[in-house]
């Protein structure tokens, strides 16, 4: 049954594919022949046929693949040339910045010691005011009592006069007109310098209320003054401490507790930022001095903010030319906890804050690594360096030099891998940079 179902296959198939015989001679002059029935053509047929298909198939798609591979890789240089360029861009802005906050902290610096200056010829010139107005007061004291003495002398010489007029020419003696002359001359000296004393007087106290009216007058142009430095420090205050809390909130650091830490570690006062003292006379302070302490808590808060900014990581690890090459997130299935810089071997890394070196040196698939403790709750970390330039322990300072960047551990070319990491968890290292572009 079989061979005959195998004979009818061969009978249909020999229509189109004859019975052909392969003759081969051997080197003794023996003849031998292969038969190749029709069936056994097609399968052949249909076997290299299906095999030049699957050829060009798997070429095509390998041509297709290549091409499309070509256009990511040239969508990814593309999107890696403007992610460089934008990056330049927020460094230069940030430099920017960073040269007007410090020209801004040189301008609080010079005003404030000009408000210092300011009060002091404020209190001079209130204590020089109060003596003019006491010796004014004690000239006209004693103008009033002049006054009073030279009416008594008048009155008495008048008297004097009356008494010596209703006198008898009989009643006089020659020892009586001898002393009423000499009363009278007396009287008349007396009065004299009574007189003289309250011209002097009256000319010193003239003298006097003009010059109280001349320092009035230049209290109210310094109390002017300082009302406008006033205004424009605490303008100034405004505007430089607003983009300091936005950086903070940007960064996820709640800027309350921050400030609550900061002042924790650093509460020791002194200085240019001590707060005004009131009079211990039970007086109410005044506005001006309301106002002062309110602008010095105000520059309390962003020196505060100050000395926080230098503990977190706000700062780059690379200062050189460098390109990202890959981001904060998920990568072929798995978390990417921080981001990658690639430069040349040997790029100085620096550290982005203060700190404490926890670990540095060789770390599993983080090659020569370097991790630092900073305040707040914040760990980075820097990974695949080729030289670490600490040891365990040691006190880092904000930009720093702590290694080279390599290509040591589980990598692929030669980069810094840097994370960021709150209270123990990854967190994206952008969110510090970008929120520093606009205050450093």
């Amino acid at each position: 049954m079989r061979t005959r179902f195998t004979d009818r296959i061969h009978a249909f198939f020999e229509r189109y594919l004859p019975e052909q015989r392969l003759f081969l001679r051997s080197d003794t002059g023996q003849t031998r022949f292969i038969r190749l029935r029709p069936g056994t053509q097609f399968l052949i047929l249909a076997g290299s046929t299906s095999l030049i298909a699957w050829a060009i198939l798997a070429s095509s798609v390998m041509v297709m693949d290549t091409i499309g591979a070509g256009n990511i890789r040239e969508q990814v240089r593309r999107d890696q040339a403007l992610f460089e360029e934008r990056l330049n861009t927020l460094a230069d802005a940030r430099n920017t910045a960073r040269t007007e906050a410090l020209t801004a902290h040189e301008r609080f610096a010079a005003a404030l010691e000009q408000i210092s200056d300011m009060q002091s010829k404020l209190l001079a010139s209130e204590d020089r005011r109060r003596e003019l107005e006491t010796g004014i007061g004690v000239i006209q004291s004693t103008l009033r009592k002049a006054i009073a003495e030279r009416d008594t002398a008048r009155n008495a010489a008048a008297e004097a006069i009356a008494a010596l007029d209703g006198a008898t020419d009989a009643a006089r003696s020659d020892q009586s007109v001898a002393d009423v002359d000499a009363t009278l001359a007396f009287l008349n000296t007396a009065l004299t310098e009574t007189s003289q004393e309250r011209d002097a007087f009256s000319i010193e106290a003239e003298h006097a209320v003009d010059e109280a009216e001349a320092i009035a007058y230049e209290r109210d142009l310094i109390l002017e003054r300082n009302d406008k430095i006033f205004s424009q420090l605490e303008e100034a205050l405004t505007v430089s401490v607003a983009p300091l809390e936005k950086m903070f909130k940007d960064a996820g650091l709640p800027p309350s507790k921050l400030l609550d830490t900061v002042r924790r570690g650093y509460s020791g006062q002194g200085g240019p930022l001590t707060p005004i003292s009131y009079s211990t006379k039970g007086k109410e302070p005044s506005d001006d001095e309301l106002r002062a302490n309110r602008l010095l808590g105000g520059l309390d808060e962003m020196n505060l903010y100050r000395i926080a900014a230098e503990r977190a990581p706000f700062a780059l690890p690379v200062k050189d030319s460098f390109r990202y090459t890959s981001g904060f997130g998920r990568r072929w299935g798995r978390m990417h906890e921080g981001i990658d810089m690639a430069s040349s071997l040997g790029t100085p890394i620096y550290s982005t804050a203060d700190g404490v070196v926890e670990e540095a040196g060789w770390h599993s698939g983080y090659g020569r690594m370097v991790k630092i403790k900073h305040e707040f709750g914040i760990e980075t970390v820097y990974g695949h360096m080729s030289r670490t330039r600490v040891t365990p322990g040691q006190k880092i300072s904000k930009g720093d030099r702590i290694g080279d960047m390599g290509n040591t551990g589980r990598s692929t070319g030669t980069h810094l891998h840097y994370e960021v990491r709150v209270n123990g968890t990854a967190v994206n290292p952008m969110n510090f940079i970008k929120a520093a572009k606009d205050v450093f």
